[in-house]
């Protein structure tokens, strides 16, 4: 299979599908409904809507070509032994993680606000990474997951951009990863916080990585989207 041509800044990036893998970063109640920890934090959740059209269709054409879907997940054990104190004490201690809200626990394991999105969630097969921290390297077995499928690229998409994304690309790119942040696939709270963390990974000829779109990606995909189709029909 020819690689793919993704259109990109800096520069277009040319990937192998097959090598690629759509990583979805905490796409959770908790952050993108009201009544989760994002609302208790005071920010406006419905910024965040904007990222979920575009990664739907980024999430149907990486399964329609086969891409690797990772999901993750922020969030701690129920006995909250993996939550260090410096993060559980910030905030209002009426909204802390593992404080009631409305969706469960906050940030807990099996809790309602814990879970993705119903318009993202993962199919059968496809990886969920629950991480105790904003990267999805940190404490988990991702890297283990992409070296045993021969995964080079990495798309991230998800929220927050200049949070959990970038912390996870940054991490990728320090293990040789190469990765492309979906600009529209990602949001933020804080519309200028998603402006300049998209900036700075692309600045100075890629110093983190790449920045792209849906729309180059299924454009890049298009004839592959069109194959997997025909040939799933």
């Amino acid at each position: 299979m020819p690689d793919s041509l993704l259109a990109a800044e800096p520069a277009p990036l040319a990937f192998d599908p097959r090598r690629t893998a759509l990583v979805i970063i905490d796409m959770q109640r908790d952050f993108l409904e009201p009544g989760g920890f994002g609302e208790t934090l005071g920010n406006d959740v419905s910024l965040l809507q904007a990222a979920v059209g575009p990664c739907q269709r980024a999430l149907a054409a990486a399964r329609a070509t086969g891409i690797l879907v990772i999901h993750t997940r922020e969030g701690h054990r129920p006995d909250m032994a993996d939550a260090p104190p410096a993060k559980v004490e910030r905030g209002e201690p009426t909204a802390r993680i593992g404080c009631a809200g409305p969706m469960g626990r906050i940030l807990i394991r099996g809790e309602a606000g814990h879970d993705i999105i119903p318009e993202l969630y993962p199919a059968a097969g496809e990886v969920v990474l629950d991480k105790p921290g904003k990267g999805a390297f940190y404490q988990t077995d991702l890297e283990l997951i992409l070296k045993n499928r021969g995964i080079d690229t990495l798309l991230v998409a998800g929220v927050t951009t200049e949070v959990c994304v970038h912390t996870t690309i940054r991490e990728g790119n320090d293990r040789g990863y190469r990765c492309v942040a979906l600009a529209d696939c990602c949001a933020s709270y804080f519309p200028d916080f998603h402006r300049v963390g998209l900036e700075m990974i692309k600045a100075q000829g890629g110093i983190f990585g790449w920045v792209s779109d849906s729309a180059a990606l299924l454009a890049a995909l298009g004839n592959k989207t069109e194959a997997a189709r025909s040939s799933a029909a």
